[in-house]
């Protein structure tokens, strides 16, 4: 329910806001119809200042601002990533150390963040209450127009860079040890370049954009980062952080005029800094420079290729969503002809191509994974060649006519994931106005570009556009990647010894009494006068529970789960076959199997048809497992392998139909394409390990206690990674057993013994996809049944080497008595992550993220993410019993905890998110009543409640287990003995 009656439809202009009205010092300069969003766009300036302002009026009760500014790098000190994060740390009239911490415990948003792009920052929030989003909206906008960095220079030291100096070793002459660098972006960026992708991409920046900000590593090269000094700092927020270069965007059913007021008033307020001009944004003429080739210290199963070609500007939408098209024809699976032609020549393991938009001028690039040694050249030939022959003979219609078709859906569709449809549609508009003030929304549209692309199906349409982006291309670039020994981390040590070699002892005095002063005000808790200056509202103000229709059990040839919920013409089916007839060693297989599956030759159609038919009826069909547990039971797995898919409604016989053709008559006779299919499989594991190590960990933690967990390890995680890697070493010898494996668990697997189907969508398409489906061709399994033995878990201390510069760090214990309700440990946890390890670990200790979960199983876990510490962190987490214990919060500040929780719990969903956790309740077991028995808990909690919750913790350090995955010299270095394994290492 909209919070202000709108008294014109969203879908029609509404006079008061027509061209040259004025609203509270804006004036109103376009008015753009939004018929994709059943919404209007209102384009505004405000007089004082110049600042651009856009409303994307549209019915969503999940309301939205953000405020960006143009920030083009000069350099690759990481500035505008650094400033982002300063910005948030307090402000002229919100003087607390961490205002943007204090949101996420205390406000009912839905998003928060802040982000930082090749040219832009961003700052987004929403809520779906008005008052607290302009809680929001008032917090950010002090923080961005007058923040504290100007007074409190040691936000730059703790957020961008600093040096410390490491305690002497016992019975050394001298007074300190070895010199290093510490800082919460320092750190992050150590972690993303850790990351083969990253430092390709950036290297093609490089070469691509010579004279323009995109050739610059906009989030900072760590070894960059310490030249920027604090002036620099400075100088760069004053000349870009001002309202003339500001772009700001509201979304969603709110009083225009109210909204505008409120900011007006606030940039009103806005100190007026002299300062030069911001940094200029310009288009780059057309390069085609000579191969380059980068060294980076990484496994050598990291080589790769990258040929990226610029397609044009960003004025040039239709092209660019044509583009995307064209990339999804030729290379969006392995039967995809142009990945299939690079696949089979040998040249490396794996191939992608991935548009860059949202840029001055997008970019295609082609990677070319496993690379093989010196093929850089043979690859950009090969790419071209094959681009050149297929815009000369004709691109096949079918496959396009399905990359259309599968556009079209994601377009429909519309789900962004964790980015509420605000946040995600603010920086579309991003994607062209920043580059053009008469263009806000050229990137909320797309069926008009629709229109043309299928008018110029049979017209060389995509010929011509594939021969100028590729065949034509004088501005483009290639790199390889070549993985060496050694690298930044080395040259890194080395810098550092040489700088303090020539340090005096009053030098390095000084280095220490500044980490010593800047750790004193890190530690300094806030005034309650000033934490009192922050907008909050009270539990008072939280409004019911929303509704949710709960699913029901329905009349169907199988068991059926049917979620009434709307989709706009988008039917949802989920095959869940239960796997509790195979033995545990089936298990890795089934991940295999997963893999495969969709991808190879059916009994009536090749892969490749198969690939075109999924893309033209379908909006997905995904393979994967999932494993369940009853909430209080250890001892408890019951895994799935689940079918996914998504259809038009129109098209709801192929989500019928097409899956069930998929898992009963796959061939598993081309073992080449196969080994492709595992080899990609592969490497995407490897990525994950080293880019989401936290997660892996948290798994891995996990499964030294639940059995779920490590069921979940054998059929997807560390344990699959390492039994893929074993079948790929050794795929000659085991292929046919292989093959004659995959071909049982399907006959075992795909029956109607264990299934349940899951249907979200209209009750109109649920009928015809049950007219359609009948039984999904499903029958009983005949053979000798098998039972599911699960191996007891084993909690050792786990180290997993990734060619990383920063650590994951992951600490957990087995289930305790339960002290508290699940309602009391949502507020603890939120006030461990948010509060002692944000400060212990994030901001004192230099990780970019941490947090702290207790599961329903009564299993407490802590975690880390980029971290450069191991055995610090862990002695934080283990004194946070002592910090809960002690938890005494103000009401006020108690009130703020309860109100985030509950929001968190109250926040909408997508209907498919929706469908699939009501899914994981059905096979949990819980009853309908459950989350509404949470969010009475939550409502309830007391601080008494959230000390009491400190005794699960006690005595952490005698009972804990642990997983790190780190760097080599990290697990090393530290005191704990753990079982070593090395990720990179060929087995």
């Amino acid at each position: 329910m909209s919070d202000t009656p709108q008294t014109v439809p969203y879908t029609a202009a509404d006079p008061a806001l027509a061209v040259g009205t004025h609203h509270a010092g804006f004036t109103v300069t376009k008015v753009e119809p939004l018929p994709e969003l059943s919404g209007m766009a209102y384009v505004m300036r405000h007089d004082a200042t110049g600042a651009r302002a856009l409303w994307l009026a549209i019915d969503d009760n999940n309301k939205s601002f953000s405020i960006a500014f143009k920030t083009p790098p000069a350099d690759n000190t990481g500035v505008f990533h650094i400033l982002e994060h300063s910005v948030l740390c307090g402000s002229e009239r919100f003087p607390v150390k961490e205002p943007f911490v204090n949101l996420l415990k205390t406000s009912m948003q839905t998003f928060l963040n802040a982000l930082t792009f090749p040219d832009k920052t961003m700052y987004p929030v929403a809520s779906t209450n008005t008052a607290d989003l302009e809680n929001l909206m008032d917090v950010y906008l002090d923080a961005v127009l007058q923040p504290a960095i100007y007074k409190r220079p040691r936000i730059f030291e703790q957020e961008g860079w600093h040096l410390e100096l490491a305690p002497a070793e016992e019975g050394a002459d001298e007074k300190y040890g070895p010199l290093s660098y510490n800082g919460v972006v320092f750190n992050e960026m150590k972690g993303a370049l850790s990351d083969p992708d990253d430092v390709l991409f950036q290297a093609i920046g490089s070469q691509l954009f010579p004279d323009s900000a995109y050739g610059f590593e906009s989030g900072g090269n760590p070894r960059a980062i310490p030249t920027l000094s604090y002036e620099g700092f400075l100088d760069a927020h004053a000349r870009h952080y001002n309202l003339a270069n500001s772009y700001t965007i509201l979304y969603g059913n709110l009083d225009i005029d109210r909204e505008l007021a409120f900011i007006g008033e606030r940039f009103a307020q806005a100190p007026v800094r002299t300062a030069g001009a911001p940094n200029p944004l310009v288009l780059q003429r057309p390069v085609t420079p000579a191969l380059k080739r980068i060294e980076m210290a990484t496994a050598p199963e990291n080589a790769s290729v990258g040929l990226a070609y610029v397609i044009g500007t960003a004025d040039q939408r239709e092209r660019v969503l044509a583009t995307d098209v064209l990339l999804d024809t030729l290379a969006g699976s392995n039967e995809s002809p142009l990945k299939r032609v690079v696949l089979d020549s040998g040249l490396g393991d794996d191939f992608s191509a991935t548009l860059i938009d949202s840029e001055l001028q997008p970019q295609v690039l082609f990677v070319l994974k496993g690379a093989k040694p010196g093929v850089a050249q043979r690859f950009r030939e090969l790419v071209e060649s094959a681009c050149a022959q297929m815009a000369d003979s004709g691109i096949d219609r079918e496959r396009l006519s399905a990359s259309l078709a599968q556009c079209e859906f994601n377009l429909r569709e519309n789900d962004w994931g964790s980015y509420g449809d605000g946040v995600a549609l603010s920086m579309q508009s991003l994607a062209s106005w920043l580059y053009d003030d008469e263009r806000p929304v050229d990137y909320l549209r797309y069926e008009d570009a629709m229109d043309s692309m299928r008018a110029g199906l049979d017209d060389g349409y995509f010929e011509r556009l594939l021969r100028e982006l590729v065949c034509e291309s004088s501005h483009n670039a290639l790199v390889d990647l070549v993985p060496v020994q050694e690298g930044s981390a080395t040259e890194e040590a080395a810098e550092l010894a040489e700088l303090r070699s020539h340090m005096s002892e009053a030098e390095l005095d000084h280095v220490a009494s500044e980490v010593a002063a800047l750790r004193a005000e890190q530690e300094a808790p806030d005034s309650p006068e000033d934490l009192a200056k922050l907008p909050q509202l009270t539990v008072a103000d939280i409004e019911d529970a929303p509704e949710e229709a709960h699913a029901t059990k329905v009349e169907a040839p199988l068991p059926c789960l049917y979620h009434a919920l709307p989709t706009h013409k988008i039917d949802y089916v989920y095959h869940y076959f239960g796997l509790d007839d195979l033995a545990f060693e089936d298990l890795p297989y089934v991940g295999v199997l997963s893999a495969l599956l969709g991808n190879l030759d059916t009994a009536s159609r090749s892969a490749a048809e198969l690939d075109t038919l999924v893309e033209k009826n379908l909006g997905n069909l995904d393979f994967f497992s999932e494993t369940y547990a009853a909430d209080d039971d250890l001892d408890d797995a019951r895994p799935y392998l689940v079918v996914g898919t998504s259809a038009l409604s129109e098209r709801i016989d192929s989500a019928a139909t097409i899956p069930s053709e998929v898992w009963s008559s796959t061939q598993f006779s081309d073992t080449d394409r196969m080994l492709a299919l595992l080899t990609q499989k592969r490497i995407a594991l490897s990525q994950y390990f080293v880019g989401s190590g936290h997660a892996a960990a948290m798994k891995r933690l996990t499964a030294h206690y639940a059995k779920s967990a490590v069921v979940a390890e054998a059929l997807g995680g560390i344990d699959f990674y390492f039994f893929l890697k074993d079948l790929l070493a050794n795929w000659d010898a085991r292929k046919d057993d292989l093959r004659a494996r995959l071909d049982d668990l399907s006959r075992r697997i795909f029956t109607s013994d264990h299934v349940l189907v899951s249907f979200t969508g209209s009750r109109e398409d649920l009928e015809a996809f049950w007219k359609s489906a009948g039984a999904l061709g499903l029958k009983s399994f005949q053979g000798q049944r098998r039972s599911l033995q699960v191996p007891e878990p084993v909690a050792d201390d786990e180290a997993f080497v990734i060619p990383s510069n920063v650590s994951y760090v992951a600490e957990g214990a087995g289930a305790r008595p339960k002290v508290a309700s699940v309602g009391t440990w949502q507020v603890a946890a939120r006030a461990l992550s948010f509060d002692y390890l944000w400060n212990e670990v994030r901001v004192k200790g230099g990780a970019y993220g941490t947090g702290f979960r207790h599961t329903v199983s009564q299993l407490d876990q802590f975690w880390s993410y980029r971290d450069p510490n191991v055995d610090a962190t862990l002695d934080r987490y283990e004194a946070a019993e002592s910090y809960l214990r002690g938890w005494n919060p103000s009401p006020t500040e108690l009130d703020g905890y309860v109100v985030s929780v509950v929001a968190a719990h109250d926040a909408p969903a997508k209907s498919r998110a929706i469908a699939r956790r009501q899914d994981g309740e059905h096979f949990i077991g819980r009853p309908a009543t459950w989350r509404a028995d949470v969010r009475d808990q939550e409502l309830a909690v007391s601080a008494e409640d959230v000390r009491g919750a400190a005794a699960s913790l006690a005595g952490l350090h005698d009972s804990r287990s642990l997983v790190v995955f780190g760097p080599r010299e990290a697990i090393e270095a530290s005191g704990t003995k753990f079982l070593v394994r090395d990720m990179m290492d060929s087995e």
